[in-house]
């Protein structure tokens, strides 16, 4: 009852409201004004307010600008990282230089050519001069971010260092695995049909190819040493998956059936960065950016940038997938 007593009020309301607004409507034309036509009055009234919005609008930007600055990501944390942030920030500088200036322009003619009485609109319907200063100028722009964005592509994917430590980042429903090549800084042949999860083969190694026996393959953390050139070789088992390190600025597909290559320098280690971001719970992330199932939100690990010699000493911890025997046969190692 109470309710349709509140649907019944919130009607009578707007009845209300309707025949106030035709009684103000009425009386308007009584008195000989026409209150759906606008004025010169009006005119300049409106005009007035889009400026005066504009400016309003350009300083509550401004202002938010200035309240998230340093913000709005976290410090680069690699070479590829300075170079991407670089690309970044000269793009969004081309973006608001035109924000401003065509927003400006869009609220100040209605200002500037607001109709007045006895005013005629000037018929403008062609001007080849101003057709190509808007077709030049964005095409030199656009030329300029493009070159510019290929170099920071290239600087991701292109030849790597010769001496960079090789690391495969194998993607599955939901989890990274890393394998790392050993002393010889060679991964081993894998293949799709000799994947064994139950084995811990869960990338498929060859155990014909010498190159793979000193392999090592490891869950959970994964460790690179700082201000070493790292070549991750990416691949995946049923999906397509990202490879994307947020802090390091860079990411690959991983796509079954092939391998991709993403490299690039780690220029501070996560101690520092714990200082640096006055966090002692931090952590660089590996996470897959693209959505492979149900379960994609979890696909997540951490990386650990070390110092050399912590490096050094993590990796004789680990051991290889499989261990030579005396009798020249291979085992899987525990």
């Amino acid at each position: 009852m109470i309710k349709l007593l509140v649907y019944v009020a919130i009607a009578l309301a707007i009845i209300l409201i309707f025949q106030l607004m035709r009684i103000y409507q009425l009386s308007a034309e009584v008195k000989g004004k026409h209150v759906g036509k606008a004025d010169d009055k009006d005119n300049r009234s409106q005009g007035l307010m889009m400026l005066i919005f504009v400016l309003a609008l350009f300083g509550a930007l401004i202002w938010c600008l200035y309240d998230v600055r340093g913000k709005l990501l976290p410090p680069a944390a690699s070479d590829v990282g300075v170079t991407s942030d670089n690309v970044f920030f000269f793009n969004w500088v081309i973006i608001f230089i035109v924000f401003f200036i065509t927003t400006f322009m869009l609220f100040y003619f209605p200002y500037k050519y607001k109709k007045q009485k006895d005013t005629k609109a000037f018929f403008f319907p062609h001007n080849d001069k101003l057709e190509l200063i808007w077709t030049v100028v964005p095409s030199i722009a656009l030329a300029v971010i493009i070159i510019y964005g290929l170099s920071l592509w290239g600087k991701m994917t292109g030849t790597p260092d010769p001496k960079a430590v090789k690391i495969q980042i194998y993607a599955k429903q939901y989890d990274f695995t890393a394998r790392y090549a050993g002393t010889d800084n060679e991964l081993g042949k894998t293949d799709y049909r000799l994947i064994d999860d139950g084995a811990g083969n869960v990338v498929g190694m060859d155990s014909t190819d010498k190159a793979g026996w000193d392999d090592i393959i490891t869950k959970g953390d994964i460790h690179i040493p700082v201000n070493t050139p790292i070549l991750f070789e990416c691949n995946a088992r049923e999906v397509m998956h990202g490879v994307f390190f947020p802090h390091f600025r860079d990411q690959i597909n991983c796509v079954p059936g092939i391998t991709t290559e993403v490299h690039f320098t780690a220029t501070i280690t996560t101690d520092s960065m714990k200082m640096i971001t006055k966090d002692s719970n931090f952590y660089y992330l590996l996470i897959c950016n693209r959505v492979c199932g149900p379960g994609h939100y979890t696909m997540a690990q951490h990386v650990v940038v070390d110092s050399p010699d912590e490096y050094k000493a993590w990796l004789a911890k680990q051991h290889p997938y499989y261990e030579r025997k005396t009798q020249g046969k291979l085992t899987a190692s525990k």
